[in-house]
């Protein structure tokens, strides 16, 4: 699109949202004439005297072209909400961003997508039911959205990747910058599985009015949010109340009635949030239990060899929840759940519901033989 520049250009102006870009477009037919309009004829368009002000002090200050530039040596590419690449779900929200910026790649896969979100403080319930159950969704062939932030978030972020599905982190601030520091090489591993997007423009730092309004991204590109692990006041809050706007589907896994962790999750469930136990859950609210059975499976490609013979060692015939099999084998969750796919594909394993597994009864040789 020739006019893209144009409205990266015009993004820079921070008082300029998805309201004053609609009576822009509306006023000037592309954004091209409406960078290059003088301060009356943005007023005439609608736009406030300051804000006609600030869009002149850009015209004055900036280059569009030298916008695209730094975008490009940056690796960020750009769409706005008219571009074929621009989420479709997200164009649905009462307030899409007019500009999206991206690292990785934007798939019309990603529409089949769910959002994980929680406590940056997670128990170890906690990060144990967002590695399981992030893992589910992502063997279905869900793309995997969060927020980048350390805790659930993190969790989630890596059980997708670790299960060869696609993740998105939306973030706050500019895509040249990584928050928090701690999480540069997550964000890396999702530019090149997926993708890191933003609506804001380069230079821009996170503040405590950005993560709010980046939530309604996350839940926006989203089928439905998964919520594992909220307290009283958790910034995951915004995400369901945004999810909720948007007429999206809200999935809370429940906990323990004396954990803090868990306030919240426990109260959105009394107020009719979906409980979810099972991934399977999620996928049958959302009706995609048949898609998830036609997608092939990414298998993990570094299993220990040795990790398929103790799992066995510890199942019989009698179910055995992953819990207690993560608890008698002390492996990686991520080790546990991935292997225990493996073996129940080839048939070794058998999940009869709700987590709990059982070793899959030898076939009994035939008689003579």
């Amino acid at each position: 699109m020739d006019d893209i520049k144009y409205w990266a250009a015009l993004n820079r102006v921070p008082q300029l949202g998805t309201v004053r870009f609609r009576k822009l477009e509306a006023s000037f037919g592309s954004l091209e004439h409406a960078w290059r309009a003088s301060i009356g004829a943005l007023k005439a368009a609608g736009l406030e005297d300051k804000v006609a002000q600030a869009v002149a002090a850009a015209q004055q200050e900036l280059s569009p072209s030298a916008e695209m530039e730094r975008l490009e040596r940056a690796g960020v590419g750009v769409v706005n909400w008219h571009s074929q690449d621009y989420p479709p779900r997200l164009k649905e929200i009462p307030d899409p961003p007019p500009v999206l910026y991206f690292q990785g790649s934007l798939r019309p896969s990603d529409e089949r997508s769910v959002a994980v979100v929680g406590t940056r403080n997670p128990t170890a319930y906690g990060r144990e039911a967002a590695a399981i159950l992030t893992g589910g969704l992502a063997r279905s062939g869900l793309t995997i959205v969060s927020g980048l932030a350390l805790g659930i978030d993190g969790v989630a972020h890596r059980a997708a990747l670790e299960h060869g599905a696609r993740t998105i982190a939306v973030v706050a601030n500019g895509l040249d910058i990584v928050y928090p520091k701690e999480h540069a090489r997550l964000a890396q591993q999702a530019r090149e599985q997926g993708a890191v997007i933003s609506e804001h423009p380069l230079g821009v730092r996170p503040d405590a009015r950005s993560f709010p309004r980046r939530n309604r991204l996350i839940s926006g590109i989203s089928l439905g949010t998964l919520v594992i692990e909220a307290g009283e006041g958790s910034g995951a809050l915004w995400t369901v109340r945004h999810a909720l706007e948007q007429d999206r589907e809200v999935f809370c896994v429940p906990g323990s009635i004396f954990s803090p962790a868990s306030l919240m999750t426990n109260r959105l469930i009394q107020e009719g949030a979906k409980l979810v136990s099972n991934y399977t859950d999620v996928l049958e609210e959302l009706n995609l239990t048949t898609v998830a059975r036609q997608l092939p499976m990414t298998l993990p490609q570094n299993v220990p060899d040795d990790a398929a013979g103790l799992l066995l060692a510890q199942l019989d015939h009698e179910p055995m929840h992953i819990d207690d099999i993560l608890r008698r084998t002390s492996l990686p969750i991520t080790t546990v759940s991935s292997t225990l796919t493996l073996m129940e594909l080839q048939g070794r394993v058998k999940q009869v519901g709700c987590m709990h597994y059982i070793k899959v009864r030898e076939p009994a040789a035939a008689y003579g033989n």
